[in-house]
């Protein structure tokens, strides 16, 4: 599904918490966070990862980093060769060499920073623990990473307190270069920022993506950002992958319900144009107790006796176009995502 050399390559991938009752903890069931996911991100690449709250983005990512170790799957990094290891069957012991490669951006700056360091402790501890620099060298090093992320190198003796919302996460982003990653995942950075905020690390995002070459797995539930940031997006429905496409092409020609409601639902702004949204009926499906057929039927306003009972697959449609349902590429969506003129 990507043109570029593979950096991570995610099959099969699940994630399923054990729910547990009674006195002795008896497993009666399990939460499906995340079931048969399966995605790649190239060298150099932004890929988008959109969804509901509660959809098993998240999980995803953590499950990438081994914050989580996965129930089943691969998740494999491959190096400059071309050789790959697989991250989700390697030992805690022997990840430390290859979490250097993988960093993370959170969606809370408030939460995410440790109140009780200064900058200079938050974003050299990185370097410290992997022993690459230390004295001047370090305080050299993350005058310059503060320099890069748009803060003052004198103030590395502050603490997290006496910044913004908005400097905060600069700050965290900052802590994610220091070791010079090859793929950054961004977690929500900025959905908890004020919009004027929002713009000015987007813009960052994007301009050390464009010096240093860094792949992103941008994970975000508004689908404007999505688009200004990324090459390809992914959609994520119940802790499934339901399509997934060019950002032009999933914008414009959605292949899946799911996608064509998300995208009605994104605001235009043109004063003479109107945009038709989609209803959806009902909750989301209990990860927990999902519907049999397809996850999403409950909710499809084009839902046949077929999806009801069969579980779809994700299909091909087009080149690079990908979408979980039995109907794509039949359905028409063209009400629904181009807006109609007001009379």
């Amino acid at each position: 599904m990507t043109s570029a050399k593979p950096l991570l390559e995610i099959k099969n991938l699940k994630m399923h918490f054990p729910i547990k009752r009674g006195f002795m903890g008896r497993t009666v069931g399990h939460v499906k966070a995340v079931d048969d996911v399966s995605l790649t991100i190239g060298e150099g690449e932004v890929v988008g990862l959109v969804g509901e709250s509660g959809c098993g983005k998240s999980t995803v990512s953590r499950c990438i980093v081994r914050a989580y170790k996965p129930t089943a799957g691969q998740i494999l990094l491959y190096d400059a060769e071309g050789k790959s290891v697989d991250l989700a069957a390697m030992p805690e012991a022997d990840l430390l060499p290859y979490r250097r490669d993988i960093q993370m951006i959170f969606q809370d700056p408030f939460s995410s920073l440790n109140p009780r360091m200064t900058l200079r402790q938050i974003v050299g501890e990185p370097m410290r623990n992997y022993r690459i620099c230390r004295g001047k060298e370090l305080d050299d090093r993350v005058a310059y990473l503060l320099e890069s992320v748009g803060l003052r190198p004198e103030h590395m003796s502050r603490y997290p307190h006496a910044f913004s919302g908005g400097q905060r996460q600069r700050i965290g982003i900052a802590r994610a270069l220091a070791l010079n990653p090859r793929l950054i995942i961004c977690d929500e950075p900025v959905s908890a920022l004020d919009v004027s905020v929002q713009a000015q690390i987007l813009n960052l995002l994007r301009d050390l993506q464009a010096e240093f070459g860094y792949s992103y797995l941008f994970i975000a539930h508004d689908l404007s950002v999505v688009d200004y940031m990324c090459e390809r997006v992914a959609v994520m429905y119940v802790g499934k992958i339901v399509e997934t496409a060019a950002t032009e092409t999933l914008f414009s020609q959605p292949q899946h319900p799911y996608t064509a409601a998300l995208r009605s639902a994104i605001p235009v702004l043109n004063p003479r144009l109107r945009q038709l949204p989609v209803p959806l009926e009902g909750d989301v499906a209990d990860p927990a107790n999902t519907p049999a057929g397809c996850v999403f039927h409950p909710r499809c306003q084009f839902a046949q006796d077929r999806c009801r009972q069969e579980p779809p697959q994700l299909n091909e449609t087009a080149s690079e176009h990908e979408a979980r349902c039995h109907y794509a590429g039949e359905l028409d969506f063209s009400r629904l995502v181009e807006p109609a003129s007001i009379n």
